[in-house]
């Protein structure tokens, strides 16, 4: 009998897609994509940031990868319909199966980053989905290398908790929040409210 991740590709998620609840993708293993950083940024028909993944030789950011299927892409390029998917197979490691793996990028011509431009705010349901996701899978510690390892934190932050903007959202515990909201402010970030 066959398991998901035999034959499979795979695909690097370094952002909501860290967060298993937020999709059935599985088993996912620990992975380390060298020559990335993430960064948030506003697309031009967007209404909020997006966090993406910028090539950059001296960077290395966490994620998971997880299987794909069947190689049946079409599901995930619609949850990432703004970003590429591009090979990244040479450059994640991981103690999983040997596969092709694939990393979603916003293109720099969708989003280019340009004096003056209209800044979209960081949503906060989507920034917990993002840090659950974290503290999930690599603890407080990782949590905080995560934002360590992403830049755009001069974007204003949403506090959109109590409407959740995010298609993903996530009722988060107390504690949790309580967590990111402390993260958030020893970095000088304090969210607005919507």
């Amino acid at each position: 009998m066959q398991t998901p991740e035999q034959n499979a590709p795979f695909f690097f998620g370094y952002g909501s897609l860290v967060n298993l609840r937020t999709h059935d993708h599985a088993p996912a293993h620990l992975a380390r994509a060298r020559g990335w950083r993430r960064e948030w940024r506003a697309l031009p028909e967007g209404d909020h940031a997006f966090l993406t993944a910028v090539p950059d030789a001296g960077a290395e950011i966490e994620g998971v990868i997880a299987p794909v299927p069947g190689g049946d892409w079409r599901a995930l390029d619609l949850r990432e319909a703004f970003y590429d998917r591009l090979d990244a197979t040479e450059v994640v490691h991981h103690d999983g199966p040997a596969a092709a793996i694939a990393i979603y990028a916003v293109p720099e011509t969708r989003a280019p980053r340009a004096p003056g431009r209209r800044t979209a705010p960081i949503l906060l349901s989507y920034l917990d989905v993002v840090l659950q996701g974290y503290l999930d899978m690599f603890g407080e510690a990782g949590a905080a290398r995560f934002f360590d390892t992403t830049e755009g934190w001069e974007t204003p932050v949403l506090d959109d908790r109590a409407a959740p903007l995010y298609p993903r959202a996530q009722v988060l515990p107390a504690s949790l929040r309580g967590w990111i909201d402390k993260a958030l402010a020893a970095r000088g970030i304090a969210p607005f409210a919507a």
